[in-house]
């Protein structure tokens, strides 16, 4: 076996085995909703700590999904894309729905503002989990307040996550700014594994394109509530 058929075999592997963790933590992040959807915070001793872990397991699961499609290579021709004519009130309505019982469990208040007749073409599904990832990320950096937040400006449309902490370190908005740059070769973890999450964010901006110009991903602090801005723009 020469060394390039053994590395395919290895990363096949890899990927088997971070598919199979990724289904594990799914349902183990599935009972811990469950169980905090059934409890009260004045009643239940352990509900911090399940809140914790309900937190930890997201993040878990997200990494290991954004891993697994960029092993499946995202944005090369033959990953599967399927843009559509979204609603942006159902999209706003997905991310709610998958951060709910994470978010009331810390005592964060999500605030969600669209137009009601905003619609926009893109892959529902990649849109959703980048959003949904970024939603994830706030709540480490949130003091209580959590803002999503869908417009067009423009000929784009821009997606905002915003919270009302002390802002992104600044590790973080360096991280931000070489993943758009494409100079960056590899993946930086020193922020937490949020390099990973920039990159999967770029990668997924880059392939929606529209008359040559194709979406794009930054960060800053400040906007509406003072904190961490994650800001998505798509074509």
């Amino acid at each position: 076996m020469d060394d390039t058929q053994h590395s395919q075999q290895l990363a096949l592997f890899l990927a088997s085995t971070a598919h199979d963790m990724k289904n594990s933590i799914s349902v183990l992040s599935g009972t811990l909703e469950r169980l905090l959807d059934g409890a009260s915070p004045q009643t239940e001793t352990a509900y911090p700590q399940m809140a914790q872990m309900l937190y930890q397991t997201r993040r878990l699961n997200d990494n290991l999904m954004q891993l697994l499609a960029l092993y499946k290579q995202v944005g090369q021709p033959e990953y599967p894309f399927d843009v559509q004519a979204i609603p942006m009130v159902e999209l706003a309505e997905q991310v709610a729905a998958l951060g709910r019982v994470l978010l009331q469990s810390r005592g964060i208040a999500f605030e969600v503002e669209v137009d009601t007749d905003l619609i926009w073409h893109l892959d529902e599904d990649l849109i959703v989990g980048v959003v949904s990832h970024a939603v994830n990320n706030a709540v480490n950096y949130t003091r209580d307040r959590i803002r999503l937040a869908l417009r067009q400006e423009g000929d784009l449309l821009e997606i905002r996550v915003e919270d009302n902490g002390d802002g992104y370190p600044q590790a973080l908005l360096d991280a931000g700014a070489e993943a758009m740059s494409g100079v960056s070769s590899g993946v930086d973890f020193r922020t937490n594994s949020a390099g990973l999450g920039l990159y999967f964010a770029r990668e997924v901006a880059r392939m929606h394109r529209h008359r040559g110009r194709h979406g794009a991903v930054r960060l800053e602090n400040g906007g509406r509530l003072g904190g961490g801005c994650f800001i998505l723009t798509l074509p």
